[in-house]
């Protein structure tokens, strides 16, 4: 039985790109709570690299779908190669013949992060006249890019559709989120959704971001940050549930949606059953 606030969507094929682990593998989870059908991809696999060396992969995402009441499916792609994601699309199209929902999650920005230094030797915060400039275009590629080259791949199929729901995961950029890196990728993410909902609504295509609050992932866990983070990767993927239902998303496309107003708005808890509260309010 799905739990209190969880809709159905065992009609929906569902693309969660990233979601080997964080806050995309709660994402998937959560689809899979709902019924629905979940494609999984990311880099890390079981027979294959690993992302730094984690220990996570996708197929114990899939597994996680099916146990959570779906049906789970994983695909291995590097999300900032176009042929990889073209391929990734033109085989889920064939498989299932729609993809109703996608879902951006990609992010390699924190990759080699250890709770205080990057591999660059840099901290969060310093400085960005003491910064290389190259973690930079490896957080946009690794963002942003890799979102808008799977919009454009799913694009098409949605318009001939008339119908469909893009999700960007991304953060709250309404003030500077302390790190130049991370906030101009994030900040770009959000204006992608509001670019990408401009083109696409008129073609009865759906474009949002999604702002999370401090989730634990796994990495966050591993660099003993996780007594500082308020929310779980499923919180995030109840919120994603709640729009996928929701006849009337459309009215909020384009927008920089919080987590934490949408658990208010649509009713849904975190896993501990507690709604936490947005970030500094």
């Amino acid at each position: 039985m799905r739990p209190a606030g969880v809709p159905d969507l065992a009609d929906r094929v569902c693309l969660v790109a990233g979601a080997s682990r964080g806050v995309g593998r709660g994402i998937a989870q959560a689809l899979g709570e709902a019924g629905a059908t979940v494609i999984v991809t990311g880099r890390s696999s079981e027979s294959g690299p690993r992302t730094d060396g984690r220990s996570e992969v996708l197929e114990d995402a899939a597994r996680e779908v099916d146990l959570a009441g779906g049906r789970g499916h994983h695909y291995l792609c590097d999300h900032i190669r176009e042929q990889a994601v073209d391929g990734l699309v033109h085989w889920a199209l064939r498989r299932f013949g729609r993809i109703d929902l996608m879902v951006s999650s990609v992010w390699g920005g924190n990759e080699g992060y250890d709770g205080t230094r990057y591999p660059d030797g840099a901290a969060w915060g310093a400085p960005f006249w003491r910064r290389a400039a190259h973690p930079l275009g490896h957080a946009l590629q690794s963002g942003p890019f890799a979102a808008l080259l799977l919009a454009r791949a799913v694009a098409p199929a949605m318009i001939s559709a008339k119908r469909g729901l893009m999700v960007f995961v991304s953060a709250d950029t309404e003030a500077y989120a302390g790190d130049l890196v991370y906030d101009l990728a994030m900040a770009a993410t959000n204006r992608l959704a509001l670019a990408t909902a401009a083109e696409l609504g008129p073609r009865g295509v759906t474009a949002l971001a999604l702002a999370p609050g401090a989730v634990r992932t796994e990495r966050v866990r591993d660099a003993g940050l996780g007594a500082s983070a308020t929310e779980s990767p499923l919180y995030a993927g109840r919120a994603v549930a709640a729009l996928a239902a929701d006849p009337m998303t459309a009215a909020q496309a384009g927008l920089t949606l919080h987590v934490a107003d949408l658990a208010r708005r649509y009713g849904f808890t975190d896993a501990d059953g507690t709604q936490p509260a947005r970030p500094g309010r």
